[in-house]
């Protein structure tokens, strides 16, 4: 009997032990999955003043990433697109998708999406690197080819 209770007790302790394990690994990937990925929520920064502007959700929808501001930061920021020139148009910044249409094409890029500028109204191109293990984007907007444009730094929210 005392064998019997042994084994039953080393038995649970293993049993214990995988489950702890198995749950340890499962939660390291998805970390891992995470870090290189563009899905979560982004800081925004100002062109002009290097200020927080607004909050962005990044989520993956068929294959595809698009973006919708959640919070506005900059105490200037305009709530509506007044100058946009779609269905945006007078809509309530907070709420819109203003990134659309990326594509995953390799480690850490994503191309063949779009961004709107809510302060100009402008649709431009939009490419993404996600750098630093993952806490950091660089979106690379541009009218035309990517020469031609301009590179803003995103942080990751945590």
């Amino acid at each position: 009997m005392e064998i019997d209770f042994k084994i039953r007790n080393l038995t649970r302790i293993l049993t214990v032990w995988i489950w702890t394990t198995l749950c340890f690994l499962i939660a390291g990937s998805a970390l891992a999955q995470d870090a290189g990925s563009i899905v979560g929520l982004w800081k925004t920064f100002d062109d002009d003043t290097n200020q927080p502007a607004a909050l962005v959700q990044i989520s993956e929808q068929n294959g595809l990433f698009i973006g919708k501001v959640t919070k506005i930061l900059d105490p200037s920021g305009l709530p509506t697109c007044a100058k946009c020139t779609d269905y945006r148009k007078d809509k309530p910044v907070v709420g819109m998708e203003i990134l659309s249409g990326l594509k995953k094409d390799g480690d850490n890029t994503y191309s063949g999406g779009r961004i709107l500028d809510p302060d100009d109204g402008e649709v431009y191109r939009a490419d993404i690197k996600l750098l630093d293990q993952g806490n950091k984007l660089d979106l690379r907007a541009y009218l035309g080819i990517p020469l031609i444009g301009r590179t803003q730094s995103w942080i990751r929210e945590k």
